[in-house]
């Protein structure tokens, strides 16, 4: 039950940083980057997610909020 929580965290909080960029907010994405990459590495930590996952789903998320500000 605790793994499921925190995926699902997870996913709010990629929501969050998606929508900052669909909105064409850079501050925004850029704090919401922030703290879903804490999330994720903590997760990786946990072993909730495979560290490989972590740093696949940060690197997406990078390359969407730097599009914004390109």
């Amino acid at each position: 039950m605790r793994n499921k929580a925190v995926k699902s965290e997870l996913k709010t909080l990629t929501k969050h940083v998606q929508s900052a960029v669909a909105e064409g907010d850079a501050e925004k994405a850029q704090a919401a980057l922030k703290t879903v990459t804490k999330r994720l590495d903590m997760a990786a930590a946990k072993h909730v997610i495979h560290k490989n996952q972590a740093s696949n789903r940060k690197s997406g998320l990078a390359k969407l909020v730097n599009s914004i500000n390109a």
